[in-house]
């Protein structure tokens, strides 16, 4: 499989320098492309890689010309990262198709269930009563959508999700756990896309949400009742316990967690590693990370943590009877 630079200038757009009829056969980082590769430059920070790449043709954005023409063939786009994220879907387009039917042999699909003509069902998927999935999703395998969950049009379930088990919910009552039934279910927009073994529990009363466009990784824990906004993206390993509400736009670092019942106002924006114990009402970047350091060190800073409080009123105290001499 190979494509010109001509063809994909052709489809994409940005304005090339270089020989057209250039053949690219593979898409690479720019320290180990070959002249048969395409690459691309998004931060300043790796100019030096630009410089030394081998690449075929590398995409920058225009602050960076002057710079990839010292090295060779380049396309200049106002934003390379989004530029090489459509190269990356025309490539995936010219590879060989899939001849495969559309629901494998092996997958199991409840007869009240609603799979849209053109959805893709991968193998040993089950698809349980009065679920709904929709045009062009795809289901890769070993994923299990829940009695009523919906999947909108032209998502991406990776191998081992879970959709709609039940919620964590149980009331103690006289020294043992009574459970609560959970009752609702999932509703999941266009456009989503889901990481292997993320698990997304169906809503106590109401539904679980994700709107439209969001993207989640591997090992995502999404809690009953959930609301996530559109477009917003979550890394590996993050959680979100039961009824928070996360805003548009938002991101979650990896292994961050965002405690239950808390809201998160759009375009905000939480740091790897974080836990988010009260409501975010502003937009930004937040973060609450206790750095890391050698083991030793940690434990005198935590002990010395540990001692805040106490820090805290003495120095009142000494305050205090400064002020008192002063008078």
């Amino acid at each position: 499989m190979a494509l010109s630079l001509g063809q994909i200038v052709e489809r994409l757009g940005g304005r090339l320098h270089g020989n057209p009829e250039h053949l690219i056969e593979k898409l690479s980082p720019l320290d180990t492309a070959q002249p048969n590769a395409f690459s691309f430059l998004s931060n300043p920070q790796y100019q030096a890689q630009l410089v030394t790449s081998a690449a075929g043709c590398v995409v920058v954005s225009p602050v960076m010309e002057s710079v990839a023409l010292a090295r060779g063939a380049c396309i200049v786009a106002d934003n390379p990262y989004h530029y090489f994220a459509r190269l990356t879907q025309l490539w995936r387009q010219h590879l060989p198709k899939d001849d495969a039917p559309l629901v494998h042999p092996s997958a199991v699909i409840h007869p009240s269930a609603t799979v849209h003509a053109t959805a893709r069902i991968g193998p040993l998927c089950v698809v349980e009563r009065g679920a709904s999935i929709g045009a062009d999703t795809w289901l890769k395998s070993g994923i299990t959508v829940g009695e009523d969950c919906r999947i909108g049009q032209r998502c991406i379930i990776h191998a081992g999700v879970v959709i709609g088990a039940d919620g964590f919910g149980f009331a103690m009552f006289e020294g043992r756990w009574e459970k609560i039934e959970q009752l609702g279910a999932v509703r999941i927009g266009d456009d989503v896309e889901i990481g292997a073994n993320t698990c997304i529990d169906r809503g106590a009363l109401d539904d679980t949400v994700l709107e439209n466009g969001v993207k989640l990784d591997n090992l995502v824990q999404i809690g009953h009742n959930v609301h996530v906004g559109a477009n917003t993206a979550m890394a590996g390993c993050a959680g979100v316990a039961g009824s928070a509400r996360i805003g548009a736009n938002c991101t979650v670092g990896g292994g961050a967690v965002v405690l239950g019942h808390l809201q998160l106002a759009d375009g905000v924006h939480i740091s790897a590693a974080s836990v988010v114990m009260r409501s975010i009402r502003q937009p930004g970047q937040y973060s609450g990370v206790f750095p890391i350091d050698d083991n030793a060190s940690w434990e005198k800073n935590a002990a010395t943590l540990r001692q805040l409080h106490r820090l805290r009123d003495r120095i009142k105290s000494l305050e205090s009877a400064l002020e008192s001499q002063k008078k």
